[in-house]
């Protein structure tokens, strides 16, 4: 394989892991990435109790494994075959299934998770291991779930990121630039301030002054978010949201019609420290697209 980060994708032979192989392997080859397709089997600990129980459901469990990533490497050639070149490799592990994805965190460009699976003792990928693969991982998370057709995630409609002017929202929208710009999509920037603490007081419409400030600071906060990336991605067309309401509502609507959505680890209201906030945990369950979690570097 390439020296280029390869985009990795978890493989078990589910429908899930299949939508995730299909949208792994067109952003792979958008992005002129290699592909790296992970297959994971786990022998439980009491089959080691009797040597011949391990070795005959440890070969069964690696037959199957492997049949899982050659018929993910057919699907995945089909794609590149529609899209363009790619370059594809395989790899078949034994192990915990989160541990081993993530060891491939420090290089991997993204890794990338069906959104459920067949079960722990098939070798699958839950929405557990999702959840602990997106709270650990250094490298950007996506979950394919949501919408499909025939089979297929979305291919049309914008690339919509979650902006709140956080160190962890910054990552986001670089990536979100990077991404929509390699698929040629719109970029959508949604600035939703519902966390905003106001006393009640100081009034509660959308009218009155004091929310009308704080809109108009969110609006910039925005626009200086933005800039920068603006000019070094001219290609991306870009539209601009501000709103006040809760995030996950306003992110899952914007999902009805995305073909991703980009949210950060956590946001300005985690706690410091925090693996996965609230809100990407929950859009992780919600989305009715791909959701790309992006942590930045300095946090891993």
């Amino acid at each position: 394989m390439s020296a280029s980060s390869p985009v990795v994708v978890g493989v078990d032979g589910s429908e899930s892991a299949s939508t995730a192989v299909v949208w792994a392997a067109r952003t792979a080859a958008a992005r002129k990435l290699p592909l790296l397709l992970v297959s994971v089997v786990h022998v439980p600990a009491y089959y080691y109790t009797e040597p011949y129980l391990v070795r005959g459901y440890g070969d069964d469990l690696k037959k199957a494994g492997r049949a899982h990533l050659d018929s993910a490497e057919v699907l995945a050639r089909e794609v590149a075959d529609e899209v363009g070149g790619l370059e594809i490799e395989t790899k078949l592990h034994e192990g915990r299934i989160a541990e081993i994805l993530l060891q491939y965190a420090p290089t991997a460009a993204m890794i990338v998770l069906g959104s459920r699976g067949l079960g722990e003792f098939s070798g699958a990928l839950l929405g557990s291991v999702a959840r602990a693969v997106a709270a650990h991982s250094t490298a950007p998370v996506a979950v394919v779930r949501g919408r499909t057709l025939d089979g297929r995630p979305p291919t049309e409609g914008p690339v919509v990121v979650g902006v709140d002017g956080s160190e962890v929202s910054e990552a986001a929208i670089a990536t979100a630039f990077e991404v929509a710009s390699a698929l040629g999509a719109q970029l959508v920037a949604v600035n939703v301030w519902s966390d905003v603490s106001v006393q009640p007081s100081l009034g509660a419409t959308a009218d009155d002054p004091h929310w009308r400030s704080i809109q108009a600071a969110e609006e910039a906060v925005l626009s200086e978010r933005l800039a920068g990336w603006i000019e070094q991605y001219p290609d991306v067309e870009v539209q601009r949201i501000v709103d006040r309401d809760r995030p996950v509502r306003v992110l899952s609507e914007f999902s009805e019609r995305a073909q991703l959505l980009v949210v950060g680890s956590h946001g300005r209201g985690g706690f410091k420290g925090m693996l996965l906030g609230s809100t990407s945990a929950a859009l992780m369950g919600t989305a009715d697209c791909p959701v790309l979690i992006v942590r930045p570097k300095s946090a891993g």
